[in-house]
């Protein structure tokens, strides 16, 4: 069925999400206020990032203040489960039907997702909150604290192809957000899940790669097989942005998240 021959809400009930399985975002703390602690050794650009306006326009539903951590210490990397075969030029209508079917379909206060990244490896702004900040996102059941959701644009199941633009702007935007934190996008860290639904009890510590994949948290085949593959190319990539020497082994476990960010 294309995308393009329904309405806006019609497309976004089609849409099968990949983000089932999202607790809604809970628990806050003042961006403003985060403690200052030393600047990381290893950093990256900004990469050129889509405000939401762009894909959102006048279609905004009323919604709480968005919800902060401490900082970022993870990604998990998701795909939408929607058409694949897209014009980019055509991307912002599609993330905003992925909006209106997870608020409008599912009434939750926002998207899940931080950020959105098409097929020519266009990054887009998701969840409202500033792209700089640590906002606390809905898209991984039980580790939304501390981490950001980054979804590719489409359906990257086995035997799919996964553009090189794409690949690129994911390892570029993951390094990014992982550089304010100091972590390796090779390493793994400590997260604390705060919700039963997702693969590890509330309350318990899990060790996971800090460039995950949806699967790692929760029951679900995202971010697909295709995809799920090349989340060691993009962990490597990202380290290299960050300026790591990547022929070196990465740190063990090295991130926590604060259990005080865990919520029921």
């Amino acid at each position: 069925m294309a995308l393009g021959c329904l309405p806006g809400l019609a497309a976004a009930v089609a849409l099968v999400l990949c983000a089932y399985g999202v607790e809604r975002a809970a628990g806050s703390t003042d961006a403003a206020s985060t403690a200052a602690r030393t600047e990381p050794a290893f950093r990256a650009p900004r990469p050129p990032i889509v405000p939401r306006s762009v894909w959102l326009g006048d279609g905004a539903r009323e919604q709480p203040p968005p919800r902060y951590d401490h900082e970022v210490v993870a990604v998990f990397i998701h795909h939408t489960d929607s058409p694949n075969g897209y014009d980019c030029a055509d991307a912002p209508g599609i993330i905003r039907a992925l909006y209106e079917g997870q608020t409008l379909g599912r009434d939750w206060d926002d998207l899940g997702y931080n950020f959105v990244v098409d097929r020519c490896g266009t990054i887009y702004e998701g969840r409202a909150g500033g792209t700089d900040l640590p906002v606390t996102g809905a898209h991984t059941q039980g580790f939304n604290h501390g981490t950001a959701g980054i979804a590719a644009l489409g359906t990257f199941t086995e035997g799919a192809h996964v553009p090189s633009g794409m690949l690129d702007a994911i390892a570029a935007l993951t390094a990014w957000k992982l550089g304010t934190s100091g972590t390796d996008p090779r390493g793994e860290v400590r997260l604390v899940s705060s919700n039963g639904g997702s693969r590890y009890a509330a309350g318990t510590t899990a060790t996971l790669h800090a460039v995950a994949g949806h699967s790692d948290g929760y029951m679900t085949s995202c971010p697909g097989a295709a995809l799920q593959a090349r989340l060691p190319d993009i962990r490597t990539l990202a380290a290299r942005i960050q300026g790591r020497d990547t022929t070196q082994q990465a740190s063990a476990t090295r991130k926590d998240t604060p259990t005080s960010h865990a919520t029921p």
